[in-house]
């Protein structure tokens, strides 16, 4: 039940007549030696620590430890509730989750590293909203935070989900992939639809460059995540609409990786290029750090 690749993970749903959140629970019971309510349980309490997160993120916003964020999340919300939103609001408010959870982290809060926590806020901000706008139980929201795993469980093992190795496009572009096969599960779609949405979503994100200003994961990370959210919803849509990616999600994945790869050493979280480098970015970091 080795799942190394897209292609090998729709065949065992095929094979199975089943959802990749189906799938996934039947490979952690296998893997984990577990009950199926271990499973379940487990994740169950990362999505109680995700919707906490946001829930204290919007309701309780605090300035980051480097004094770059702070309160955005709700900002936006209070927002979406008074005017017409140019990105619509279901997306809006998505959006507003996410910033919220990258609040929380940048403030040392709990949250959970979905797949980093340079990431944390794609995959919540968009099953919080799912969850409102579907009328999803806390069971169903589970099963895709396991359709989740199972997409950045092949990206993790084919390229990488580490800013460090491949940039941004490997954290907030895993984490969003994730987050946009899992949605099209959730609405009903198909485990291919799924895979079509996770490609499509790499497409539109590879090269994205990890460049922390004054090392910090707070500029540009948290509008990244922002990003992620927008771009996972609007993929899953596009998915759900039949429309196909011309690139099979294994290539796109094993391109993300090779792009990472080539990236030089100044963009892959070093902080030592991209906005990192601006004179604004410079200037922040002698005033938190002095230097």
């Amino acid at each position: 039940m080795a799942i190394s690749s897209v292609k090998k993970l729709l065949q065992y749903t095929k094979e199975n007549n089943c959802s990749i959140g189906e799938y996934m629970l039947m490979y952690e019971m296998e893997h984990q030696q577990c009950s199926k309510e271990e499973v379940l349980n487990k994740m169950l309490y990362n999505w109680q620590v995700m919707k906490e997160s946001i829930e204290t993120g919007i309701n309780n916003p605090q300035i980051s430890k480097g004094g770059l964020i702070g309160g955005q999340g709700k900002q936006l919300l209070d927002y979406c509730q008074e005017h017409e939103m140019l990105s619509g609001k279901n997306v809006a408010e998505a959006v507003s989750y996410a910033l919220a959870v990258a609040e929380v982290n940048a403030t040392m809060g709990k949250i959970v590293a979905c797949p980093t926590a340079g990431s944390c806020g794609i995959v919540p901000g968009v099953f919080y909203k799912l969850q409102q706008l579907l009328e999803l139980s806390d069971e169903e929201i589970v099963y895709g935070l396991l359709a989740a795993s199972g997409i950045g469980m092949i990206i993790a093992s084919k390229a990488s989900v580490s800013g460090a190795v491949a940039g941004c496009q490997a954290e907030c572009g895993a984490a969003a992939a994730m987050a946009s096969a899992a949605a099209v599960e959730l609405a009903g779609g198909t485990p291919a639809q799924a895979a079509e949405a996770c490609a499509l979503v790499l497409k539109n994100i590879l090269g994205l460059v990890c460049d922390p200003v004054a090392g910090l994961v707070e500029v540009p990370c948290a509008k990244r995540n922002a990003m992620g959210v927008s771009l996972a919803l609007s993929m899953a849509d596009m998915a759900r609409a039949g429309i196909k990616s011309v690139i099979p999600a294994d290539e796109v994945i094993d391109t993300m990786g090779s792009v990472g790869r080539s990236l030089p050493d100044t963009l892959r979280e070093t902080a030592l290029g991209g906005l990192a480098m601006t004179p604004t970015g410079q200037a922040l970091r002698r005033k938190i750090f002095g230097r």
